[in-house]
């Protein structure tokens, strides 16, 4: 069979029915792809997308389960350790000193620097610094003395039961004496901040 150009001349669609069969071939393909590509576009890609995010929530309920289960399996053990996690904070919230031990701290320290060899030339609290869950309470001190004496007392104040930390720490030579240093560091020992009930 031939392919002959000319039976698509002076087509016409009112008369659809005495058109050439090649014609009605051509016409029947593009209808079927025409109808295939909007049912594609309006119905079949919304499903594909749909379809997609489906998928994807699947991926995050089954990660979700599996921590779910993951934390369900290993409940008391969880719970262990929150028990002895909170064992622990009330440990250390009893290394703090309450606000009737802390003028006690002051006696503590000066007993710590006379007993390494050192002199006062001051010891006195500074301003409470109010943080989120405690209160750091400063002090500023300044000793002189022999420079192992330092190091006893830094080991001391260390060794203390409650929570005492150091800063800034300066060492110069004393004014009139080679042999003496003086330190003037700054002490930090920390309160837990109750909540305020209105």
């Amino acid at each position: 069979m031939k392919f002959d150009a000319s039976q698509f001349d002076n087509l016409e669609l009112d008369n659809i029915g005495q058109w050439p069969a090649a014609a009605k071939l051509v016409l029947a393909i593009f209808l079927g792809v025409l109808v295939l590509g909007l049912g594609y576009m309006g119905i079949i890609s919304n499903q594909l997308t749909q379809l997609e995010r489906s998928y994807a929530e699947e991926k995050t309920l089954k990660d979700s389960y599996k921590t779910k289960y993951h934390i369900a399996a290993n409940l008391e053990l969880f719970r262990a350790q929150m028990v002895e996690a909170e064992d622990t904070f009330a440990n250390q919230l009893r290394s703090l000193p309450n606000s009737h031990e802390t003028p006690g701290l002051l006696d503590d320290i000066t007993f710590i620097g006379t007993t390494s060899g050192l002199d006062f030339v001051k010891l006195e609290w500074q301003p409470e610094i109010s943080k989120e869950i405690y209160i750091e309470l400063p002090i500023d001190i300044e000793v002189i003395g022999p420079y192992h004496a330092f190091g006893q007392f830094v080991s001391k104040i260390a060794g203390l039961p409650r929570i005492v930390t150091l800063h800034d720490f300066i060492i110069n030579i004393a004014e009139n004496d080679n042999e003496t240093l003086n330190l003037k560091l700054q002490a930090k020992t920390y309160r837990y901040q109750e909540e305020v009930v209105q």
